[in-house]
């Protein structure tokens, strides 16, 4: 046996003495590459806050960061409410969470954010039978769709990502108000910095782009969670938006099969490199767990870190203009 050793091992000596150049090449490459992996991978919460007694609402959590943060924050010991379209989905996501959490307090309501009609009715519902909630995360979004509408004729993913969760939160205020300290944290994107809200043309009627309706739909939920803290100021409840990363989850869906053929070759290994959603889910979490933020209220985050937003998401008169165009939309002006 030793002698078998001996001899692999002076094959390996001398293979690295003959490939020196390309040994070489092959490990400072496979340095870089677990180095930008780590990078790519971004913060980690650290905090151990306990969530025991405390309710927590997610929005699209039966897939993806949702569902990650969700297990989380159910082995926090909070009760969680998955609020999805898909119930089929969200049962069998719910019975995951509570296999992995530990924590059978894991209950599913339907939210469809493509209809105000069913953003009223779970309002409604949690109002008349839930006596607290402590932490609601605005996580469920679509991206890069054709021009689809909502059920009620808005541009789709300004309908989804922004007007449903607008309504959603303010029809929940006087909940999370009398449950105080309390949270509202909403999923963001680093997508805000090139968006523009189009007030003359708020659901892109005359130029619809996928990639343009996007970004205002992200850059609106930074402006919301900007006008929103300041409406609240003094009634315990802050408020937080972020960006998650770039994560491996299905809200490319849409993107993916229009990328050409060649393009979706090149682009799969790196793929490897980009945020797995237990890493995506990490600023969320922060964001709703972290007690050094007690007494911070909306502002921008980024690998579990405040970042500066981009200047159109500070513009406190574009915010205020945003609420109240909002506020008209969903029936709440």
């Amino acid at each position: 046996m030793s002698n078998t050793m001996e001899v692999y091992s002076n094959q390996l000596r001398e293979f690295v003495k003959e490939h020196a150049t390309g040994v070489a090449v092959v490990i400072l490459t496979g340095a870089g590459l677990i180095t930008v992996r780590r990078w790519m991978a971004g913060g980690v919460c650290r905090s151990k806050a306990r969530l025991d007694g405390k309710t927590v609402l997610i929005t699209g959590a039966n897939t993806g960061i949702g569902k990650e943060t969700a297990v989380d924050l159910a082995g926090r010991g909070a009760r969680v409410i998955l609020a999805c379209r898909d119930l089929g989905r969200a049962e069998r996501a719910a019975g995951e969470i509570r296999k992995r959490s530990g924590n059978g307090n894991v209950v599913v309501k339907q939210l469809d954010l493509a209809s105000l009609q069913s953003v009223r009715t779970l309002a409604t519902d949690l109002t008349a039978s839930e006596e607290r909630l402590d932490i609601l995360i605005n996580n469920a979004g679509i991206m890069m769709c054709p021009k689809w509408r909502t059920e009620e004729g808005f541009e789709m993913q300004f309908g989804v990502n922004h007007l449903g969760h607008f309504l959603l939160t303010n029809s929940l205020l006087e909940l999370l108000k009398k449950s105080a300290p309390s949270r509202v944290v909403t999923v963001s994107s680093l997508a805000h910095e090139k968006g523009e809200i189009h007030f003359d043309d708020i659901n892109l009627d005359k130029d619809y782009e996928p990639m343009k309706s996007y970004r205002q739909s992200k850059l609106a939920n930074v402006l919301f969670s900007r006008e929103l803290a300041k409406r609240l100021e003094g009634s315990g409840v802050t408020v937080y938006s972020l960006h998650p990363g770039v994560i491996r989850t299905e809200l490319g869906r849409h993107l993916w099969p229009t990328i050409a053929l060649w393009k979706r070759l090149l682009f799969r290994p790196l793929m490897l490199l980009i945020k797995t959603p237990w890493e995506g889910a990490q600023t969320t979490i922060y964001c709703a767990v972290d007690h050094s933020l007690h007494n911070t209220s909306g502002l921008y985050y980024s690998d579990c870190a405040p970042k500066q937003a981009a200047p159109q998401a500070c513009d406190d008169e574009a915010a205020k203009r945003l609420w109240d165009i909002s506020a008209s939309m969903v029936g709440l002006a």
